[in-house]
């Protein structure tokens, strides 16, 4: 057992990294004085993991939306569901899938054992035939067809679709109703023992726990397994968007717009992770001038958010909510920042940025979820939160305003409208 604490001064915290026997990469964050406990497990595994191999293999190609599929199949066993099992210890369970991992989680107040048992069990013992397969097909299929309604979904895909010529992030979580009808008990099983390998997965418990607690469980609950090697593969992406906008008609009383920036896809470290995130914070918080002008010009309401969105092969900026005129909106947006690129940024605001952006992170250690969750995170990127924390404490102006360089291209972004049939454009 190969047991790390990790400390940090700055935020008066420690929390343990743990390699169990199993494989299995194991986070406990005690926190004392606190009376719930959370509990995620996740895999390195989501939609855009279509075509892989194992051990190098020969390649596999899936069903786009098998992972989401398999995250709802494996709460089912033959004696029963998860659900009904975590009802009996009053844990709140939830699961989900994201374009690049797939994670199981629960939180209560009491009970914590009996409820990680329960975790780690239905995780580790998969069980998939013809019959549940079948009739979980109809569950999804309704579930995609509630996406399709959901305008905030449509306007950020429309959005990925075209920005992204090749890369399955374009693709829906869920799939399609026509990909997921292609899913089988044989495809789910090979893509569980592919990715649900307890080496491509980790565990992460904060809270009212300690770390005796948590090994005594995986030691009762996990066996070791062999590591595989897991080869991903993804089609070559142009640096170039597909197109600049992509419009919709949907039953909305305001019309929504994204407007994302394609980046280079490539692996961002603490510091940079932090720079991209002050940067963020100076152009586009709401203490932000372009916030208020925006807000002024009665473009954007309190809906209006910025993001970066990145994983395997993918990266953007995306800025959006709800506007009268998302095309006015989009142009100020991308007016601002060229004359950001132009006249440099502000010293003044980027220490206003900085000191927010630590002070959220540093707030966030207050909240077991968070924690969890970002622990998680960072584990899949090759990150530390620690670390992470120190980095923005340290940034300087000069990383940030080097960052801004080499970003947000206004020539290689794309804007995604969403607009009821009857909205008259504003910006006509």
């Amino acid at each position: 057992m190969n047991k790390t604490e990790i400390k940090s001064l700055r935020a008066g915290d420690s929390y343990y990294k743990l390699q169990h026997s199993s494989g299995l990469t194991i986070y406990v964050y005690p926190k004392e004085g606190y009376r719930s406990s959370y509990a995620i497990i996740g895999t390195k595994y989501g939609s855009v993991n279509n075509c892989f191999s194992v051990d190098n293999g020969k390649k596999i190609t899936v069903p786009d939306g098998i992972a989401h599929y398999l995250e709802h199949k494996l709460f089912e066993s033959a004696e029963g569901d998860a659900f009904t099992r975590y009802a009996e210890t009053g844990a709140s369970a939830n699961a989900y899938t994201s374009f690049e991992k797939t994670c199981y989680l629960f939180s209560c107040t009491d009970r914590f054992e009996e409820s990680l048992e329960i975790l780690l069990d239905f995780v580790s013992d998969p069980y998939f035939t013809a019959q549940t397969v079948a009739k979980e097909q109809g569950i999804i299929g309704q579930e995609i067809k509630m996406y399709d309604d959901s305008p905030d979904w449509r306007v950020m895909f429309n959005m990925l679709e075209n920005m992204y010529h090749n890369h399955p992030v374009r693709i829906d979580i869920a799939g399609t109703v026509e990909s997921i009808a292609e899913i089988t008990a044989e495809k789910l099983y090979d893509c569980y023992h592919a990715f649900y390998n307890l080496h491509n997965m980790a565990l992460c418990v904060s809270g009212n726990v300690t770390v005796e607690q948590v090994l005594a469980i995986c030691d009762k609950m996990l066996k070791p397994c062999e590591k595989h090697s897991i080869q991903n593969y993804f089609e070559d992406e142009p640096d170039e968007i597909v197109n600049p906008y992509v419009e919709q008609t949907f039953p909305v009383m305001m019309p929504m717009f994204n407007l994302g920036f394609k980046e280079k896809p490539v692996p961002l470290n603490e510091k940079k992770l932090a720079a991209i995130d002050v940067l963020l914070f100076m152009l586009a918080s709401p203490t932000s001038a372009l916030y208020r002008e925006l807000m002024d010009h009665n473009l954007i309401n309190n809906s209006f958010s910025y993001e970066l969105f990145d994983g395997p092969g993918y990266c953007s900026v995306i800025f959006g909510g709800e506007s009268r005129a998302p095309q006015q909106a989009a142009e100020m947006i991308k007016q601002y920042i060229t004359r950001m690129k132009t006249e440099g940024l502000d010293r003044d605001d980027f220490e206003v940025a900085r000191k927010s952006v630590y002070g959220d992170v540093i707030s966030s250690l207050n909240s077991v979820s968070a924690i969890a969750n970002t622990v998680m995170g960072y584990h899949f990127s090759d990150n530390e939160l620690f670390a992470y924390i120190d980095a923005v404490a340290d940034m300087t102006f000069e990383e940030v305003s080097a960052c801004l360089s080499e970003m947000l291209d206004v020539n290689n972004c794309t804007l995604s409208v969403v607009k009821g049939s009857d909205t008259e454009a504003a910006d006509e």
